[in-house]
Parts: C-alpha cells; sequence; structure tokens
C-alpha cells in the first residue's frame, strides 16, 4: 500500500448500508478497516472486496469503550494514519414496543449503539483525524425527522445523532469536519418489492445502499470541503411528500 493512500474506518461495514460504502471507499482508493461485531459477515465482506484493494476487519461493538479504543489502535499500528471515519454501526430493528411496557434494557442498548458508539469512535478517533485534517459521516434516519409507532427508542438515537453532529462540527473545526446522512428506505435485504413500494417514492424507487455510498464518498472528499454541521437526507423525497389517507 502506498504511504500517500487515505484510510477509513467504517463501523457496521459487515453488510447492507455499511458494505456498500466499504465497496465505494475502496474503489475510491481508501484503505478500509471494517469495525463489527457481525464476525462472520465482516469476514466475508473483506473477501468479497480484497479485489478492489486494501481492507481488514477489526471485532468491535462500538458500545463498549475498550473494544472502541483497541479497533482505533489497529488503525494507527497497522496504517499510521486515519483520514475518515464513518459511523453506520446501529441496531436498526429493535422490537417495537409500546412506551409503557419498553424496556429499560433494550432501551439502553440501542442508545448505546447507536448514540454513544459514535460518539466513542469518535472521541479515539480525533488525534489521528485531526493529524491528517480528516472527515467524520455519521448515519442516521429518517426516523430522526418522521416515525412510526412504538419506535421511541431507535428514534431517540437517531434524533441525537443528527444533534450529535453539529455539535461536533463546532467542537472540531477546523480541523475536522462533520456531517450526517438520514437514509429513507434503503433495500438492504434483496427481498421482492411491490411496483406500489417504489412508486410511491417521487423518485420513482427505493433507494439502494449505493445511494447511501455515493453521498459519503462525496462528503469525504475535498470537493465537500465547505461543508460540515450538516443532515443531508437521501430518501428519495418521501419526507417531503404529505401523506393522508384517502
Amino acid at each position: 500500500m502506498n504511504s500517500a493512500t487515505p484510510v477509513a474506518l467504517v463501523t457496521g461495514g459487515a453488510r447492507g448500508i455499511g458494505q456498500g460504502i466499504v465497496r465505494r471507499l475502496l474503489e475510491r482508493q481508501y484503505a478500509v478497516v471494517i469495525a463489527d461485531n457481525d464476525v462472520e459477515n465482516a469476514e466475508s465482506a473483506c473477501a468479497a472486496c480484497r479485489s478492489l484493494g486494501p481492507v481488514q476487519f477489526v471485532a468491535t461493538d462500538v458500545a463498549d469503550e475498550a473494544a472502541v479504543r483497541h479497533s482505533v489502535a489497529v488503525v494507527a499500528q497497522t496504517f499510521g494514519r486515519l483520514d475518515a471515519l464513518v459511523n453506520n454501526a446501529g441496531i436498526a430493528d429493535p422490537p417495537q414496543q409500546p412506551v409503557d411496557v419498553l424496556d429499560l434494557a433494550l432501551w439502553n442498548r440501542v442508545l448505546s449503539v447507536n448514540l454513544t458508539g459514535s460518539l466513542l469512535m469518535v472521541k479515539h478517533s480525533v488525534p489521528l483525524l485531526r493529524t491528517r485534517r480528516g472527515a467524520i459521516v455519521n448515519i442516521a434516519s429518517t426516523r430522526a425527522l418522521q416515525s412510526e409507532a412504538h419506535t421511541e427508542a431507535y428514534t431517540a438515537s437517531k434524533g441525537g445523532l443528527v444533534a450529535l453532529t453539529h455539535a461536533l462540527a463546532i467542537s472540531l473545526g477546523p480541523d475536522i469536519r462533520v456531517n450526517c446522512i438520514s437514509p429513507g428506505w434503503i433495500d438492504v435485504r434483496h427481498s421482492p418489492l411491490r411496483p406500489a413500494d417504489h412508486a410511491q417514492h417521487p423518485v420513482g424507487r427505493t433507494g439502494q445502499p449505493g445511494d447511501i455510498a455515493a453521498l459519503v464518498a462525496f462528503l469525504l472528499s475535498p470537493d465537500a470541503g465547505f461543508i460540515t454541521g450538516q443532515n443531508f437526507i437521501a430518501d428519495g423525497g418521501m419526507t417531503r411528500k404529505m401523506i393522508y389517507r384517502e
């Protein structure tokens, strides 16, 4: 690997949106470290992506500060630099429980992974990122802006991540830029979808991991050098659509 090769650390890169981000960054000539607690899928993702460029996996529970510290240390020891951090890890489909019976352990675990995990990754990555005048992208959700019933833990975690983004942008600027992406319906399961699923989106289709990966790559690039503290909604226009039952 060339010593000038930029290095990205992607949490939750084993599958779905995260794997799409890993592939896109490798195509953009990054070396990529995947931090994930899904060992089987992460190892498969690395094997599938190695033809694209340098990629490796470090087992990480982002809610565990010792594990986060270790993952960043691996990056430092292996590459000696860190140019980009993508906080994508999250519990995407927690059980939906009415608030009056919401299990506190579930609430705490979702916030620990989805919100605190991103803070811990930033905390331990800042020294390396500051040296490179790097950039951070957090992956939130349109659920930070609109809700389904009984999704309080997930919604609160993603809303907190949007707010954390602009707080970090102010605290870490001008050395480090920090932005956020809030995806809408991204088809990560590749299951058959109905024509109506696509048609309800103003762009005429549901999203793909590559849609988010392309935006991540842009926000990490010098072309986004005047952008920080922002939340970019990538949802095919759904949050701009008035929906009433007729």
